[in-house]
């Protein structure tokens, strides 16, 4: 809209014009456009007087309803400038003389510009608005009301001089104070301000708890130090909350409540919010042999990942709800472990906490067991993937060797050097074979077996290995019944336990090894293991050497855990026998006596069935001449795969070669291709080899198979027994093991 003065202006541009130029002009119409604007003008000047004056009306409405107003009040227009104060706001304020309200209430309470901004903000929103603001002679309620679009109302009320928020409550005796939901206190009566020293200014000043409830004990910040009060809160007006404090309860309990509490038969124990033990009853004082006087909670358990004390203090504070944990009893002889349920409770206004105790030893050690049993697993899984990886490198080295020794006489320089490196990665193979033995995935060659015979003839091994300063005793039961296991992995089990013993008594010593027919009617239950009811054939091995502490007993088995020096052991041997015993279908199990020795028992079933007749060795056959065989050999792994095809090549031999199971089938896609034998590893990318072996064999069901594994046997048994005309060969294999394999398949 165009103003006043602008108005004119024109006004007079278009007067002068006329005088310039004559009556003329006039009829160009500019004299036209001049009387519009000189009436436009006079119509927005009536406007801004009338405006104006309706302003000073309403003022002088507002200040004849106002003026007398015991409560201070102010009008303002958008940007603060005070238009009318009453006689209390002079009086209280003095005269704004055209100021603002910032600067009148200025010095009045703390933030007066961001308390404004933010009350004329929610008033121009919802139409008026009010806070509870802090003063020097208490607290005010500031409100604001918007009269116009461009102006407000404010209003200051104190609430000292309202109900008991005034003198009733500066009589009071008792400590009390009001504060808003922000825990700024607006107001404190005497006897609070001496209690503390002072006037307060907000809540967390005063109270050691963030969170305060009614009717509990808090403790109170006073001028003399902490001191402990029972917090009251009643609702005050508006937004308020008033607060007082009640001195505490002193009484005792009731003869009859102390009796309920001892006698219930359940373990019960009372802990204060700070985890320090107040009162036990009788079940407990007997389960965890309590002696008299307070003790804290974290010399009682322990366990928890945490510090127990501050399980206990989340739950008194409700940070936590009342839950449960399985916690370990640390004055108890032996492994006790116990679920200890927290709950808060509240006697005479003193908040505790309730603990309330039950025996969960047996949980926690099946809780234990399942978590061993998996750690075994694990491990049995993560050595048996090295020891494949490992027989692939052996099979690699080992075979390059054999190429290598052929091209040598004995009395060249280069030929004791090869053989120093197949001897070595023999060693290597055999400590491979430990691995596979641990995680029970070896090839085992079973056959009933007489433990009497088998321990015999042993006997003059176990005396050399043992030395002169050691002394071997053998015992046999009368009786024995026979059991099923590879002879050659049994010895090796029993020559692990004897060196162990051995190395166990450096002074010397005796070393036993006896042998019991034990028929269990139950099933037996130990050390995390059911041996089911049934005949067995024990084996046991003991010495009188140094023990095996209890802290060790049960990671033992685990492969290389050794306590031995560097460079003594490898921490295998009885991990393998562990291996040998559980894929025997055996057990094992120890008794050890720090400095009085240990005692090493095997458990195997009695075998009832009739002796397997093992297949005969295949006589060493003649060489086949060039062309007669066929070979297709899939291997993955290229080095091994170069020896293969390069050893039956040299043994007259035709190899297709083929890096995986899909590129294999793409060669026998030609139908012409005349295959004698498929030497196929088994765990490959992609397909494995014997899915692809029965692919091929719908075709060509003539072809003899060979397998190949870095694994044992008994993970393609299954699938081998539906597969016809196969047999298998184990990582890693010599030149001639290969060669005479294959001879056997084509014959």
């Amino acid at each position: 809209m165009l103003r006043g003065p602008l108005v004119l202006g024109v006004l007079a541009l278009a007067l002068a014009a006329v005088a310039a130029f004559g009556e003329g002009f006039w009829t160009l119409g500019f004299g036209t456009a001049a009387a519009i604007l000189l009436v436009v003008a006079l119509l927005q000047q009536g406007a801004r007087r009338l405006g104006l004056w309706r302003k000073r009306s309403e003022e002088r409405r507002l200040g004849q309803l106002l003026e007398h107003d015991a409560t201070p009040c102010f009008t303002t227009d958008a940007f603060g400038q005070v238009g009318f104060q009453n006689q209390a706001a002079t009086a209280r304020f003095g005269a704004s003389d055209g100021g603002t309200i910032l600067a009148a209430l200025k010095d009045h309470f703390a933030a007066p510009s961001a308390v404004l901004y933010r009350l004329q903000s929610r008033a121009n929103s919802q139409g008026a608005a009010r806070e509870d603001v802090t003063t020097q002679k208490g607290q005010t309620r500031l409100s604001v009301h918007r009269i116009t679009a461009q102006s407000y109302l404010w209003r200051l009320e104190d609430f000292s001089e309202r109900g008991s928020l005034g003198r009733g409550a500066e009589a009071l005796s008792l400590p009390m104070l009001t504060a808003n939901r922000a825990g700024v206190i607006l107001f404190s009566n005497d006897a609070m301000r001496r209690l503390l020293g002072g006037r307060p200014k907000r809540l967390d000043q005063v109270f050691g708890s963030q969170i305060l409830r009614s009717g509990e004990e808090m403790e109170v910040a006073s001028i003399n130090g902490a001191i402990r009060a029972v917090f009251a809160e009643v609702e005050g007006l508006g937004e308020r909350r008033e607060i007082y404090l009640l001195p505490v309860f002193t009484g005792q309990p009731t003869a009859a409540s102390l009796a309920d509490f001892e006698h219930l038969p359940v373990a019960l124990l009372k802990f204060d919010t700070k985890g320090t033990l107040l009162q036990a009853n009788k079940c407990a004082r007997e389960f965890l042999q309590l002696s008299e006087g307070p003790a804290p909670i974290h010399e009682l358990f322990d366990g928890l990942g945490r510090p127990v004390a501050d399980w206990l203090a989340d739950v008194a504070s409700e940070q936590l709800p009342s839950g449960a944990e399985v916690l370990r009893a640390r004055n108890l002889e032996g492994e006790v472990f116990l679920q200890v349920t927290l709950r808060r409770i509240v006697e005479a206004g003193r908040p505790s906490v309730l603990a309330v105790l039950q025996d969960a030893t047996a949980l926690k050690t099946l809780e234990a067991q399942f978590v061993q049993s998996q750690k075994m697993q694990a491990i049995g899984q993560l050595a048996g993937g090295v020891a494949h990886d490992f027989n692939n490198l052996l099979t690699a080295i080992s075979g390059h060797c054999d190429l290598l020794l052929l091209r040598h006489k004995s009395e060249d320089p280069e030929y004791s050097d090869l053989i120093q490196i197949h001897q070595n990665a023999n060693r290597a193979a055999a400590l491979v074979g430990q691995l596979l033995a641990f995680s029970r995935k070896q090839t085992l060659k079973p056959e009933r077996l007489d433990l009497a015979d088998v321990l015999s003839d042993l006997t003059h091994l176990l005396n050399r290995l043992v030395g002169e300063r050691v002394k071997l005793q053998l015992s046999h039961a009368a009786q024995l019944g026979a059991i099923r296991a590879d002879k050659r992995q049994l010895e090796q089990v029993i020559m692990n336990l004897v060196v162990n013993a051995r190395d166990a008594m450096p002074s010397g010593g005796t070393i036993g090894i006896d042998t019991q027919a034990l028929h269990l009617i139950d099933d037996l239950h130990r050390d995390r293991a059911v041996v089911p009811a049934g005949d067995y054939a024990v084996i046991r091995v003991t010495d009188s050497g140094c023990g095996i502490p209890s802290d060790r007993l049960t990671k033992i088995f685990e492969p290389f855990f050794t306590t031995k020096r560097v460079g003594e052991g490898t921490g295998l041997g009885l991990s393998t026998a562990y291996g040998i015993v559980k894929q025997s279908g055996g057990y094992i199990f120890v008794d050890s006596t720090e400095g009085e020795g240990s005692s090493f028992q095997l458990y195997f079933p009695i075998y009832q069935g009739e002796e397997r007749a093992s297949p005969a060795k295949p006589a060493k056959p003649q060489l086949v001449r060039q062309g007669e065989g066929v070979v297709l050999l899939v291997e993955d792994e290229a080095p091994v795969r170069a020896f293969a095809s390069r050893a039956l090549r040299m043994r007259g031999f035709t190899v297709l070669e083929a890096e995986s199971a899909e590129a294999a089938l793409q060669i026998l896609q030609d139908e012409t291709l005349q295959i004698d034998i498929f030497v196929t590893d088994v765990v490959m990318p992609g397909m494995d080899g014997p899915t692809w072996v029965r692919i091929a064999l719908q075709k060509r069901p003539q072809v003899r198979v060979i397998f190949v594994s870095g694994y044992a046997e008994e993970s393609l048994s299954e699938g081998q027994s539906r597969i016809p005309n196969s047999t298998f060969l184990a990582k890693p294999f010599s030149l001639s093991d290969l060669t005479e394999t294959v001879h056997a398949q084509c014959k």
